[in-house]
């Protein structure tokens, strides 16, 4: 339970008087729009998405990245436009999740990025395949200031493990935690927080007790199971579970799925939060992978423009009006308990 408690405080020591100031604002204008129906903004984002590239080396097949299916284009996140948004937006923000779609550490400047969020007290995270953890990169990110590590390894051994992260090798994901967590140790630091991420799918149900106990045995400060999203879900998948408390979806009487979620009116994600592409485009959430529903674009924009424009306030008043008619809401679990 200690690094769990280390890493909630580490993350309220970036709180300042003005951040707090802000997430008063942010939660007040939430519970507003709840009542009233009606969109009142007050504040900026708490958290933030910022996409470091969308190249990915595996072949994951729930994906985008994974199945090369993008509309949009391939590319990185430059220097310029990140240090552009964390300028503007440093003074209210406290998380920044250093992740949307691709591999981070593919990104030539992804220490970079870590290192100018954690000089203005932003609490850093990122989400890695754990392939490129050697111990130059392990050494690095432990270094860099990054406060939390997720390392997603769906499998505990080699031949589940690659049912899903097609062109993975699982020794490579073992070597990069034990990397970490060996830094870790050499450099006395705390963090990052690293947590060995499980998603729970039909062909891997059975391996929830040895990831527990072999990623606490290597290193992980936690080990969390999490439910697979599903693309074409209504007509069923291989990889949705049998154990129904670890499936997003459930089956209807005429035998087709529908998610567990009552698709509520509401959304806390579009008040706190945001996500911005490598190439600068505005998107609501991280459910809009193919950045379908643009809010604005970075290029001749502020964020502030943008996060209180027009169209950020049109999507925000259709939410609370009629949330089952945006089409990434339909596979949301914002509002629901199934995440485990």
């Amino acid at each position: 339970m200690k690094p769990r408690l280390d890493d909630t405080l580490n993350l309220l020591s970036k709180l300042s008087k003005r951040k707090l100031k802000n997430v008063t604002q942010v939660l007040s204008s939430y519970y507003q729009s709840r009542i009233t129906g009606k969109s009142v903004l007050r504040g900026m984002p708490v958290s933030l998405s910022i996409e470091p590239t969308t190249s990915c080396n595996l072949r994951c097949p729930e994906c985008p990245s994974g199945l090369r299916s993008f509309s949009r284009p391939t590319g990185m996140l430059s220097r310029e436009l990140y240090e552009k948004v964390l300028d503007e937006l440093s003074p209210d923000l406290i998380y920044l999740i250093l992740y949307f779609q691709g591999e981070p550490y593919l990104n030539p400047h992804f220490f970079d990025f870590v290192r100018y969020a954690a000089n203005r007290k932003i609490y850093t995270a990122t989400s890695t395949n754990a392939h490129y953890l050697d111990e130059e990169s392990a050494r690095a990110t432990v270094e860099s200031g990054l406060n939390r590590l997720i390392i997603s390894m769906d499998g505990s051994t080699q031949e589940t493990y690659e049912k899903y992260r097609i062109g993975g090798s699982i020794d490579k994901v073992w070597s990069g935690l034990e990397n970490i967590a060996n830094w870790k140790k050499k450099l006395r630091y705390r963090t990052p927080h690293v947590i060995l991420q499980f998603l729970v799918m039909g062909h891997n149900q059975h391996e929830i007790e040895a990831i527990r106990q072999k990623g606490e045995r290597r290193g992980a400060d936690e080990v969390v199971l999490k439910t697979a999203q599903i693309y074409d879900f209504e007509k069923g998948s291989r990889f949705i579970p049998d154990i129904g408390k670890y499936a997003r979806y459930a089956r209807n009487g005429n035998g087709k799925w529908h998610i567990k979620n009552e698709l509520l009116n509401r959304c806390w994600k579009m008040w706190h939060s945001s996500v911005i592409t490598w190439d600068g485009r505005v998107v609501p959430c991280c459910f809009d992978k193919d950045a379908g529903h643009q809010m604005g674009s970075l290029s001749g924009h502020s964020f502030r423009d943008i996060w209180q424009g027009e169209s950020y306030q049109n999507f925000r008043k259709l939410l609370l009006r009629s949330r089952r008619t945006i089409d990434i809401c339909r596979n949301c679990t914002e509002g629901t308990k199934v995440e485990i």
